[in-house]
């Protein structure tokens, strides 16, 4: 699997290619700024991209803006996008076209090797990886303007919260200890409240969870 890193710090991105390559991620490309990301995923067509949301040289959101134009430019691109705090903008940009292979994550989730990688192979198979703080900011966020919110009970929020996470029924049913059988209810329920079409599609249903609650309907 072929992965375009971006990171302009030099001892974290030295780091990141250590730990991909040490799982079996090839590293197409290392590089630290906007122009270098650009280039990189428009001649070098990665199987995912791993982008510090702030690059060289305006250090604001040119590696984000970078990652969106390669996803305008080849719809569906994996992205996971790393940022040193929870940017609600930056979260709904990313997942405002609706395609799946979308990840963004707190760069203290780097420093725990075994959920990073796992985030960047779930991206990679067009999953969605979200940090659990944007999911709770963004799930106050809509509950403070969204009437429909209200109707969840405490127990499918939580279900809610886990699946926009990116989590199988199976991993949810697991965290919270209770049954897949219990999970698919709850599941139901949810969608059923939130006028939301149930889907076998796992990441489908994830980002029309997301969009949801992000944009409303």
């Amino acid at each position: 699997m072929r992965v375009v890193l971006a990171e302009d710090l030099f001892l974290l991105r030295d780091g990141l290619v250590r730990l991909l390559e040490a799982h079996g991620f090839e590293i197409a490309a290392a590089v630290e700024t906007g122009p270098e990301l650009s280039r990189a995923l428009a001649e070098l067509e990665p199987d995912v991209a791993v982008v510090d949301v702030r690059l060289p040289p305006t250090l604001t959101d040119e590696g984000l803006q970078c990652a969106l134009k390669a996803r305008r430019d080849r719809p569906g691109l994996p992205v996971l996008v790393l940022s040193q705090h929870v940017e609600q903008l930056y979260a709904r940009e990313l997942l405002a076209d609706g395609n799946g292979g979308v990840g963004y994550l707190l760069k203290d989730r780097v420093f725990d090797a075994e959920q990073f990688v796992d985030a960047v192979r779930r991206v990679a198979g067009g999953g969605t990886a979200m940090d659990p703080q944007v999911i709770q900011q963004l799930l106050s966020r809509r509950a403070a303007e969204d009437r429909p919110l209200e109707r969840l009970t405490p127990r499918e929020l939580e279900v809610l919260e886990l699946m926009a996470q990116g989590r199988t029924n199976a991993a949810i049913a697991g965290r919270l200890v209770v049954t897949e059988r219990a999970i698919a209810k709850h599941t139901a329920n949810i969608f059923a409240k939130l006028s939301l079409e149930v889907s076998d599609d796992d990441n489908r249903r994830v980002l029309a969870v997301l969009a949801y609650l992000d944009h409303g309907r």
